[in-house]
C-alpha cells in the first residue's frame, strides 16, 4: 500500500495546509509499505557495508543512501558516486570537494569512506539518521507529484535548518547555501535576483546574498534560520515571487486550516480514497 500526500492549494496557502498536517501525513507515509520495505532492508543490511564498493553493488541499499541526499536520479552514475565516497572529504583536491553541487560534499562525510578505517556505516544510529533523511526526501518527492514549489519549499526547510545549527563559519555556510539546489532556488527567488545573477563570481554572490539578507530579514547570517519564522518568512517571500498565492487562495486555505484543526492521520488516509473532502469531517 502506497500513501499519496493530500495538497489541495497551491502558493502560500497551500504551505500552511502542508505545515498543519504534515505530522500526520508524514506519519502515514512512512509506514506505507513502499517505504517500510526500503527503510527495513537498509538498517538490517548497511551494517555489513564498509566500502564504497559494496554500497554501490547493491542497489537496494544505493537506493535509500542516495535518496537521502536528494540524489536519487543518480543511481546509475556508479563510478562517480563511488570515488566521490572513496575519495571522502577531507583534502581540499577530493572529488566531492570540487563538484559545485555540495549533495555529493554532504554524501562523502556522512559514510565517511575515505577519511577513516573505520566508516559510519559501523556506528550506532547510523542507519536511522540515514532512512529518516530518505524518508523525508521520498515525502518531498511525492509532494513535488503536486506542486514542484512546495516540494522546493520542504526541502529548503530540512536543508536549511541543519545548515543553520552547524558551527562553521556564516561565509562557509553561505557557499554550502549556494551549492545546495533546493536552496539556492529558494534564496534566489525570495530575494527577487535575477538569472544573470548566477554569473557573478562566487564572492560577488556571497555579498550579495548577505546583503538581501540583512534589507529582507535585519540580519546577514545564515544562522538567523534556526529561527522557524524567518524561515516561513523565506517560504512565503519565495512562494509569493513565484505568483502562486491569490487572495482567494489565501482565503481558501484559511477556511480550511480552521476545519482541520482536529485533522488526524485517519482522516488524512481515508483523503486517499474518498477524495479531499474527508480531511474536512
Amino acid at each position: 500500500m502506497s500513501f499519496q500526500p493530500v495538497v489541495p492549494f497551491g502558493g502560500y496557502a497551500g504551505w500552511q495546509f502542508l505545515t498543519k498536517t504534515m505530522a500526520a501525513q508524514k506519519a502515514a507515509f512512512d509506514n506505507s509499505t513502499v517505504q517500510q520495505r526500503d527503510a527495513d532492508y537498509f538498517t538490517a543490511n548497511i551494517g555489513k557495508v564498509t566500502s564504497a564498493d559494496q554500497l554501490v553493488a547493491d542497489p537496494k541499499l544505493l537506493k535509500v543512501a542516495l535518496g537521502a541526499f536528494g540524489l536519487g536520479d543518480q543511481a546509475n552514475s556508479t563510478y562517480l558516486i563511488k570515488q566521490v565516497l572513496t575519495q571522502g572529504s577531507n583534502n581540499s583536491t577530493a572529488l566531492a570537494n570540487q563538484l559545485t553541487d555540495k549533495r555529493y560534499l554532504a554524501l562523502a562525510r556522512a559514510f565517511n569512506f575515505g577519511d577513516t578505517t573505520t566508516p559510519k556505516t559501523q556506528s550506532a544510529g547510523f542507519a536511522a539518521q540515514i532512512v529518516s533523511a530518505y524518508q523525508n526526501q521520498q515525502f518531498g518527492a511525492a509532494i513535488g507529484t503536486q506542486d514542484s514549489n512546495l516540494q522546493l519549499a520542504l526541502s529548503m526547510q530540512t536543508d536549511l535548518a541543519n545548515l543553520a545549527s552547524t558551527g562553521s563559519s556564516e561565509t562557509t555556510k553561505w557557499y554550502l547555501m549556494m551549492g545546495n539546489p533546493s536552496m539556492r532556488t529558494v534564496f534566489e527567488t525570495a530575494m527577487g535576483l535575477p538569472t544573470s545573477f548566477v554569473s557573478l563570481n562566487l564572492d560577488q554572490q556571497l555579498t550579495v546574498f548577505q546583503d538581501k539578507a540583512q534589507q529582507m530579514f535585519g540580519d546577514s547570517s545564515v544562522s538567523q534560520f534556526s529561527d522557524p519564522t524567518k524561515v516561513d518568512q523565506l517560504v512565503k517571500d519565495f512562494l509569493v515571487r513565484n505568483g502562486d498565492t491569490s487572495a482567494s487562495q489565501s482565503s481558501a486555505g484559511s477556511i480550511a486550516l480552521a476545519l482541520l484543526g482536529g485533522s488526524t492521520a485517519s482522516n488524512i488516509n481515508a483523503a486517499n480514497s474518498t477524495g479531499i473532502a474527508a480531511l474536512f469531517t
